[in-house]
């Protein structure tokens, strides 16, 4: 049975990776959501799974690097999340529900779960699948694990969902059947790939099937023009967004 067709608007947007952050506006802030949908682009975020089940817009496994914090970022409750500071910053971690709440339908948002070997991601998708329940602005989740789409696609079909893949500079038969191994498991609708492998066949076989094909990140001008050739919505920040400047 085939896959249900990803929509149009998920191919119309620049999405602001982590929101539209720099050295002042710490990344996955709702700072950094604001100015994203100032300057009329979509977001991208990423989720961790605080220690007593809340979707958390927080990128790292450990608080080291984003706060004076350090330690697992899983054994926080959200309420510890909630009140840590960014480094240098008066802006502290969100919440999904605190971001989808900002948004509120305004732009759309890529969701990217996170996982590593080993992790349950169950809990993790049914905290964002309960955050997402009554939301109705444009949304999508994915992952580099994909386990993640595979769970959406059983247990929420209403969601669109992709997958994250990189080559890692590697056109083998084994990333190529690990590449196809992960979509047909993952039941993607859409794959957001590294812009450093493009243009791959592999991805562009995926796109010709018509699976929209995202790219990240994009973080030169130069890179821009590959995503401007080769997919149809980078995830951007720094200086592969459009103007910048106009965005801060």
């Amino acid at each position: 049975m085939a896959e249900p067709t990803a929509p149009c608007w998920l191919s119309a947007w620049t999405y602001a990776h982590r929101g539209l952050h720099d050295a002042a506006v710490p990344e996955n802030s709702l700072e950094a959501a604001r100015r994203a949908i100032a300057a009329g682009l979509g977001i991208e975020c990423d989720i961790q799974r605080s220690s007593d089940g809340v979707a958390m817009v927080f990128h790292d496994w450990e608080l080291d690097r984003l706060t004076g914090e350090s330690g697992a970022t899983a054994d926080r409750t959200a309420t510890e999340l909630g009140q840590l500071p960014y480094r240098g910053s008066a802006e502290q971690i969100a919440t999904l529900p605190e971001l989808l709440a900002l948004i509120d339908g305004q732009v759309p948002l890529l969701i990217e779960v996170k996982s590593k070997k080993g992790y349950d991601i169950a809990p993790s998708c049914a905290v964002v699948a309960e955050a997402l329940r009554d939301y109705r602005g444009e949304h999508a989740v994915m992952s580099f694990d994909p386990r993640v789409a595979r769970w959406f696609a059983r247990h929420s079909p209403q969601t669109v969902r992709g997958l994250v893949f990189t080559e890692e500079g590697r056109r083998t038969l084994g990333t190529r059947l690990r590449l196809h191994g992960a979509v047909r498991h993952a039941r993607a609708q859409f794959l957001a790939y590294d812009i450093r492998d493009l243009p791959s066949p592999f991805a562009a076989g995926y796109r010709q099937r018509g699976l929209p094909l995202l790219s990240w990140t994009v973080k030169t001008p130069e890179l821009r023009e590959r995503a401007r050739l080769y997919v149809d919505a980078p995830i951007a920040e720094g200086s592969g967004l459009e103007n910048p400047a106009a965005c801060a």
